[in-house]
């Protein structure tokens, strides 16, 4: 019986968590205004890709099969598949083709 009655006691915890739940989104605990979320954003500036992302972005552009541009950048079609992978995430697109399109709208390639 005494573990029921402290299961629906409130605590110190449970009032200050009620307090900082009735809030405004805008508010901090502190009374500090917090600022403004940015909106998210996964398209950086163009400037932000390396040289070797260029590239990549270039022999992607060309239509070539994966495992030819593994070849022609020396390395082993997996890591290629992730180095896209990257690419694809850093400039905010899921395909390849689609990366290659995004370069040439900005006119990268």
């Amino acid at each position: 019986m005494h573990a029921t009655t402290t299961l629906h006691a409130p605590t110190a915890l449970n009032r200050a968590r009620t307090r900082t739940a009735a809030l405004p989104a805008a508010a901090a605990p502190h009374g500090r205004p917090q600022p403004a979320p940015q909106p998210q954003t996964r398209r950086p500036a163009t400037g932000l890709l390396a040289p070797e992302e260029h590239q990549l972005l270039l022999l992607l552009a060309e239509g070539l099969p994966l495992d030819a541009v593994a070849r022609r950048l020396s390395t082993s079609s997996r890591t290629l598949r992730r180095r896209i992978r990257v690419l694809c995430d850093r400039i905010g697109v899921r395909t390849p083709l689609q990366a290659a399109v995004w370069a040439a709208r900005r006119g990268l390639i």
